[in-house]
Formats: structure tokens, sequence, C-alpha cells
């Protein structure tokens, strides 16, 4: 890439190369991922005409929620690796039991009971800040694994990034390019581990009473709208697993393995101020990631 050839990083420290490295590389994904359509990677799947809205040459996406319906899209392909991301912008107003969502989910024929995976960001609608984000995992089982944390900033007045990296050794969060999750591949210890092919899938829908406190939703503040940019996927498509394991692959390069020092500590700085709640407090005997962690 001409942006890491642009200064002589070799003669750096190495933990300060492969941090600049990932920025970049980051960073480069979220450029290129403005730069493409809706149409090109994603379709409708519910959701009335006037509930879903193209603006900015179908380089934006608006979900509308009123009392009759939400909507939603997903992508046309299904992925089994990838680091994938969308900018979002939450609805305004009143929004308590709004619930704005961006996952990657499995087929449904894989059944929650059975052998079902998703990676979900889901923000909690809030009359005002602190705004909630809740993070759940599902890894070949019924899910149970959520964190939920309070975001430092108001996510209904500008796009903020969040992202997911899925590779071979973890699973990762990110919020405007900061760690905020960590699940790591422990499959030889026997804690289940994403392993289907996922499509992505974003939304907006009725979350009352779970995502209200119990609250009822004030549909006089309706339409409420989320707003959705960054269609580029970086994933790879292979029913092969192996296939999408491969360094070839730049979200596989080893430097994405773990964080590194710097995103350690952006990563444990967010937890011990914003984290409200982790399923391993408890829930920690029905998962056994917590228990060998």
């Amino acid at each position: 890439m001409r942006f890491l050839m642009m200064i002589p990083l070799y003669k750096q420290p190495k933990s300060l190369y492969l941090a600049f490295c990932f920025v970049a590389m980051i960073s480069t994904a979220t450029k290129a991922f403005l730069d493409v359509s809706f149409q090109q990677n994603y379709k409708i799947i519910w959701g009335a005409k006037h509930h879903i809205f193209f603006p900015n040459h179908g380089r934006e996406v608006l979900l509308l929620m009123d009392k009759s319906s939400g909507a939603g899209f997903r992508s046309k392909l299904d992925y089994a690796s990838g680091f994938f991301q969308m900018k979002i912008k939450i609805p305004k107003k009143d929004s308590r039991g709004i619930v704005t969502a961006f996952y990657l989910a499995s087929k449904a024929d894989n059944g929650f009971k059975g052998s079902h995976d998703e990676l979900d960001f889901e923000f909690l609608g809030n009359n005002g800040e602190p705004y909630v984000l809740q993070t759940n995992i599902f890894a070949r089982d019924a899910g149970g694994r959520e964190q939920r944390l309070n975001l430092w900033f108001d996510p209904t007045t500008d796009f903020h990034t969040y992202g997911i990296l899925w590779n071979q050794h973890q699973i990762v969060f990110y919020v405007d390019k900061i760690p905020v999750r960590v699940f790591k591949n422990k499959s030889k210890l026997g804690v289940n581990f994403p392993s289907h092919q996922m499509h992505l899938t974003g939304s907006i829908w009725n979350g009352e009473p779970w995502a209200s406190n119990g609250k009822r939703i004030d549909w006089t503040e309706a339409p409420f709208i989320a707003h959705f940019q960054g269609f580029k996927i970086h994933g790879c498509q292979s029913p092969k697993h192996h296939d999408c394991y491969s360094s070839h692959l730049w979200w596989n390069h080893k430097r994405f393995w773990q964080l590194d020092s710097q995103q350690q500590r952006a990563y444990e700085d967010v937890r011990r101020k914003y984290l409200l709640y982790d399923y391993c407090s408890d829930r920690g005997k029905l998962h056994k990631e917590c228990q060998v962690m």
C-alpha cells in the first residue's frame, strides 16, 4: 500500500510498526467501504417501502420504525471469516425500547437450539445519554453471552464506526477502531467458537420491554430513524473453512491473532470505565469460557 511506503517504518520498533500496520489497514478498509453502493452487497429483507430510503445515490440507507413495523437488510452472500464494519447513527428523540442492530448470523435452518452462530451489536434506545451498547455471541448454541457498556459519546448526533474481526484465532468487536470485546478461540479447551458461514444484517426493531427496562415505547415520537453507511465487505465466501483461514487474507495475518500492547491498553481502559454487565459475572457456570479465562 502506498500509505505504508511513505515513511521508513522498517526502522521503527516492531511493536510500533505492527500497531501502525493495523491502524493503516483498518483505515484503508474504512475509506474503501464508503465508496460502495448498498445494492452491490446487500438486499432488503423486510419492511414496507415507506420504511426504507436510499439517500446519497444508494451510499446510505435509512431504516424507519413506527408502530406498524421496523425494517432490515442483509448481505447477499455468507462469509466464513473477515472484517465487517458499518457506520451507524441511531435514532434521536425518546427511543427507549427501540433497538438498532448490526450483526452476523448463520442460516436459520441451523436452529437456535442446535448449532447457531451469531455476533451482535445491539444499540438500546434511550431518552438522552448514556446510550447502552449490547454485544452477544452465539457459538453453535443459544447464545446468552451478553455484555453491556455505556458508549462514551452520543451515537445519535453523528456516524460512528462499528466493526467485527473474525478469524480462526479470535473475534474482536470495535467501536471507532477501539476494541471493546474480545472472544478468543479456545476450542481446544472445549469452548465453542463460531464456525458456520454467516451473513450480515442491519435492522431496527421493537425491543420492549427488555431493551427499555420495562418502559413502553412512546409512539408519539415515531418515526424512529436509523442511518447506515459503508457497504464494502471484507470477507471470505468459501464453504471450506481452511480456505477462509488462509494467511493470504489480510485479517488472518499473525498480527491479528491477538491485540497488540496499545490495543490491549485501550481495551482495558474501555472495560474499566464503561462496562456495565458481563454474562460471566452471573452465568459463568453455564459457559465454559468463563471458567478458563
